[in-house]
């Protein structure tokens, strides 16, 4: 099912996303970037590479099987009651992306993992390309917090799949320096996470940051106040303040961050 579903539909999907995504978000930019685009692409790429080894073949290996768990035992939520498939798989996504919403919180408010997110985080830029950067330590700490949310669920291995593969999708799009149609993009940000909703997050305001932790549905930010919609692009400068220094940003220096001292943060309001 992993081959069939992930590797077989879901990763040639996700490239054409990402083909396309890297296309408009160049002829419709949404912020103006401030470093060379194919430096970080380079950076990112690598970066990125032990995390995606992990995801393939770690997390969601163990997540499918704990799923298949499920299946066996009629284990979860979804269990205790008598819904039909197509019920059950809606539940178990919302279940799936508040998970993700907590686990994101979390990685914001614990210092041990926000040792590993911060790496994402220091990007001076937000594009597609940061979408991956995420070091493999973050990746490993998720199998445990996002195997649970999973197995408690009652999620079916192919649910888990599909939900991956709606996350992945919607990870590069909200990363994306995508421009949407104003209009547009106010519609949509009610339902789903959009670029400008995204770019918030990763400005060096910490207020700014501590918003708009959701990552498919954007209803989480609303229902637990951590939203914030109404701030101009133009005035968001992107990263991370204790790390204003672009050149040090190295891949070797990216892989070896959480486990050095982590700077202490500038404050700012």
């Amino acid at each position: 099912m992993m081959h069939r579903l992930f590797d077989t539909i879901g990763v040639p999907i996700l490239v054409v996303i990402f083909l396309v995504l890297f296309v408009l978000e160049t002829k419709l930019q949404l912020r103006k970037r401030v470093q060379l685009r194919f430096k970080r692409i380079f950076i990112n790429s690598i970066v990125s590479l032990p995390a995606f080894m992990l995801l393939r073949f770690l997390m969601l290996p163990i997540i499918v099987y704990l799923c298949q768990l499920n299946l066996s035992y009629h284990f979860g939520l979804t269990y205790l009651f008598d819904f039909p498939y197509w019920a059950a798989t809606i539940i178990v996504f919302l279940i799936l992306d508040y998970g993700n919403y907590l686990w994101h919180w979390l990685n914001h408010k614990f210092t041990f993992l926000w040792r590993f997110h911060l790496v994402h985080h220091t990007d001076h830029d937000l594009d597609i390309t940061t979408a991956f950067r995420f070091h493999f330590g973050e990746m490993i700490g998720s199998v445990f917090f996002r195997g649970a949310i999973s197995f408690l669920s009652g999620a079916t291995p192919a649910q888990v799949i599909l939900y991956e593969i709606l996350f992945e999708a919607a990870t590069q799009f909200h990363h994306s320096n995508l421009k949407l149609p104003a209009r547009f993009e106010k519609f949509l940000h009610y339902f789903i996470v959009t670029p400008k909703m995204h770019g918030i997050h990763h400005s060096i305001v910490k207020a700014e940051t501590d918003s708009n932790y959701s990552v498919i549905f954007s209803l989480w930010d609303r229902l637990h106040g951590t939203m914030k919609a109404n701030i101009s692009q133009d005035s968001i400068v992107i990263g991370e303040p204790s790390y204003s220094n672009p050149e040090e940003l190295t891949v070797g220096y990216l892989l070896k961050m959480p486990f050095k001292k982590i700077r202490q943060p500038t404050k700012m309001d």
